[in-house]
């Protein structure tokens, strides 16, 4: 079992909701937010290890929502997922500080060992 929290944000409500309920089968403290605005809300309320988000959403982009999030916590991991069409804002992201990103569809597994490796735990 796997002991860290991680915060899913992603404007697919299904989508961000199922990862959050697998990944707490799988040990992780998780929750899931549907917008940047709900995320900005969720984690001045609670820390997480690592936030997981998707790079195009309305209103707040996830590379915008990851600049905030980094402005108030420096060290929390970011993992960015996108689609195929847009992994070059997600190297932009990277160049600004998200640990890495996967492309959708992201296989639950996949979605473990980067956080693992993000963590510096063995994966």
């Amino acid at each position: 079992m796997e002991h860290f929290s991680v915060l899913l944000v992603d404007d697919e409500a299904e989508l961000a909701y199922t990862l959050a309920e697998r990944l707490v089968i799988r040990g992780c403290a998780a929750a899931a937010a549907t917008s940047a605005e709900d995320a900005l809300k969720i984690l001045a309320e609670k820390k997480f290890d690592i936030v997981v988000l998707d790079v195009k959403m309305p209103g707040m982009s996830g590379i915008e929502l990851m600049r905030a999030i980094k402005k108030s916590d420096p060290q929390i991991k970011i993992i960015l997922q996108t689609g195929k069409g847009s992994i070059e804002e997600s190297e932009e992201g990277m160049r600004e500080g998200a640990f890495d990103y996967l492309v959708k569809p992201v296989q639950i597994d996949d979605l473990m060992k980067k956080m693992k490796q993000a963590l510096g735990k063995p994966s």
